[in-house]
């Protein structure tokens, strides 16, 4: 007999031990999404000779699909497969995508995304769903158990997001690795890092006790087994839908104008059945869901456009040190996140018990002026451009420090606000809208890099940087708008929210 639920809950101490397997699944899942994210939009450029604009395009679309299929991921983990079989399936199928790219990522580029995305959509979800379920309602440490799992999330992200765009670049082990095969073994890397997230993970599940077993033990195994089956044959017939779709992202611009004003109306079928206080609360939780699609619009050029600025426009020294500027562009929100959300925790704590924490809507409000303010520093760099249009790397470094405190502000607390403010009956459906939200942003992502492409089509490099540097300035501006929006409703939204927090 495994361990019992009761067992796992009562646990002593700070963390119970299976966190830290989880812990350590998620991290290095999350150096494979990472690594692979930013080296996209440099790989369509450089080796399938796209132009910039179509690249930011398909780069939006690959990463729309993959935060719209955890919503789908999520759904068949609760009904059909439980949270570790989905986890299980997902991370096969992105081995099988990042092996694809490893062997020809030229020729093979959009099946082993295809694979990718799907696979991502059964992973992700799920394993945060475990997490939770390691806590008893109301025990006080669920929120350091998540702060900590966030950390993971972060390293993983670090770790992945520098290497992987290094190797590519050939600047690790560049006498190791010859030229033609680079970009072979930065997704070969991908591949070998989620075999150890996977195995770390079958090696330590018998510790779950029963979380995250099949929903649908109570039918006979042969019921179960037939769905179960119907499930994979289900999810591989789609790979090549979705190959389809990010191909030819006019498709995916369809899908985009379909599946949310769909999700809101359903949202408002839904809420016939609730009383008035409910929905009010409801409408709260849209507020946030839309408001962070802009968000994410802007903070996702990371992989966009400021792939391709940090490629062509930026220095290779960080405080004297030699380094890649793509991997920094990647990688240093992670570290900076891992160095500073503990510090911020400390900072709500310490301003709640003087009565003065700011609530959730102007924390949300607080996100987007840190995000204009790292734009703005974005910008900034074109007046410290060289003639060849390189400018400083260090300066742009410290935009993303300050975008940094800006994701502290809004990616913890909304996924926390949205499990608040809906009732149990809908918390899937707001779940998945608020994945969804990230989705838009992504796609949204993808479009606004593209305007920014094409406007400096043909320039020279220090044109482009100019061009750029102007995008990023229209974003902070915007960005500012949204904070000062948020800010002044706030008052309206807290009454929404009604006891809420």
């Amino acid at each position: 007999m495994g361990t019992t639920i009761q067992e796992i809950q009562d646990f002593k101490g700070k963390y119970p031990k299976q966190l830290w397997y989880l812990f350590f699944s998620e991290m290095w899942e999350r150096f494979s999404f990472y690594g692979m994210r930013g080296m996209l939009v440099v790989f369509m450029v450089s080796q399938l000779t796209m132009d910039e604009k179509t690249a930011n395009l398909q780069y939006g679309a690959t990463q729309a699909w993959v935060y719209a299929f955890t919503f789908i991921g999520g759904l068949f983990a609760d009904k059909i497969l439980g949270l570790r079989k989905s986890l299980f399936w997902g991370g096969l199928l992105m081995i099988v995508g990042s092996v694809i790219l490893a062997i020809d990522p030229k020729h093979f580029f959009f099946i082993g995304i295809g694979f990718t995305i799907v696979g991502t959509g059964f992973f992700k979800p799920n394993i945060s769903s475990m997490v939770g379920q390691l806590y008893k309602d109301g025990d006080a440490r669920r929120d350091a158990g998540f702060s900590l799992f966030y950390a993971g999330v972060n390293l993983g992200a670090l770790i992945g997001g520098y290497i992987c765009i290094a190797v590519a670049n050939g600047n690790l082990w560049s006498s190791l690795v010859p030229e033609s095969l680079r970009w072979n073994y930065a997704f070969g890397f991908a591949a070998i890092v989620m075999i150890i997230s996977l195995l770390t993970f079958t090696q330590t599940q018998k510790s779950l006790g029963e979380i995250g077993l099949s929903p649908l033990a109570h039918l006979e195994d042969s019921k179960r087994k037939a769905l179960e089956v119907i499930t994979f044959i289900g999810s591989l017939a789609i790979v090549p839908v979705i190959i389809l779709m990010v191909a030819n992202t006019v498709y995916t611009d369809y899908f985009m104008m379909i599946i949310g004003p769909a999700s809101i109306l359903y949202l408002f079928y839904e809420m016939r059945n609730f009383s008035s206080a409910e929905n009010k609360k409801l409408l709260a939780a849209l507020v946030f869901i839309i408001f962070s699609i802009f968000f994410w619009a802007f903070f996702e050029q990371s992989g966009g456009s400021l792939s391709l600025f940090a490629a062509n426009n930026l220095e290779n020294t960080v405080a004297g040190v030699e380094l890649d500027p793509n991997g920094v562009n990647n990688s240093a929100n992670s570290l900076f996140v891992i160095v500073f959300a503990a510090l911020v925790g400390m900072v709500w704590l310490w301003m709640n018990k003087r009565k003065i924490e700011p609530n959730t809507v102007v924390k949300f409000g607080l996100a987007f002026v840190f995000l204009a303010g790292g734009f703005w520093i974005f910008y900034y760099t074109k007046f410290f451009a060289d003639a060849s249009g390189k400018t400083s790397l260090d300066l742009f470094t410290f935009g993303w420090f300050i975008i940094t405190f800006g994701e502290l502000c809004l990616s913890p607390i909304g996924m926390s606000a949205m499990t608040k403010l809906s009732p149990q009956k809908t918390q899937a459906v707001i779940m998945g809208m608020w994945f969804l939200a990230s989705a838009y942003g992504q796609y949204f992502a993808g479009l606004l890099g593209a305007n920014i492409a094409e406007a400096s089509e043909n320039a020279s490099n220090l044109d482009k940087l100019m061009v750029y540097a102007d995008g990023y300035k229209q974003l902070a501006i915007y960005a500012l708008v949204a904070g000062v929006v948020l800010i002044l409703i706030s008052p309206l939204v807290k009454k929404l929210m009604q006891e809420v927090k």
